[in-house]
């Protein structure tokens, strides 16, 4: 199932994905922290990427280990192999901070909505979800940065001077 699309490894196409809505949902879960008088505007769009960026990550966790299986059928071993599991780390953890992000940002929808039916919480309760969401958008960011540039490494490391 994670394995091919359009001929290609499902992985080489849905790592742009990740790179692009992971960020994105950093960005935005940002504004909506910091400019209180856009979050009517900034809402609908920060709970979809809340919900679809820890998607991507799933996947491109799962086709990056039909992947990884697929090059040690084909022979892959020593230094290359180090480097795929080094990659597929970095790729765990982007996915379990991702998924986290999600979930802390949903919660601060609900915190800030102002909604009748949204349970009224103390003050300090949108605060302190603001700050886990700026700590897991940092680490998200790296974790991005991480399994991106290692990822890139293997592919075009020595083959674009």
């Amino acid at each position: 199932m994670f394995e091919k699309a359009l001929g290609l490894p499902l992985h080489v196409l849905v790592v742009h994905a990740v790179v692009v809505l992971v960020p994105l949902l950093v960005l935005l879960a940002l504004a909506y922290i910091v400019l209180p008088r856009f979050r009517a505007r900034l809402d609908w769009a920060v709970a979809v990427l809340a919900v679809v960026a820890p998607i991507t990550a799933w996947v491109a966790t799962e086709s990056g280990e039909a992947l990884q299986a697929r090059q040690i059928e084909r022979g892959f071993s020593g230094e290359i192999l180090d480097k795929i599991n080094e990659h597929a780390a970095h790729g765990d953890v982007l996915f379990l901070v991702t998924l986290g992000l999600g979930l802390a940002v949903i919660l601060l929808l609900v915190a800030t909505s102002g909604h009748p039916r949204a349970p009224k919480l103390p003050g300090w309760v949108p605060a302190v979800l603001s700050v886990v969401v700026l700590g897991l958008g940092v680490a998200a960011l790296v974790y991005v940065w991480l399994s991106g540039h290692s990822g890139a490494e293997m592919v075009w490391g020595n083959t674009y001077e």
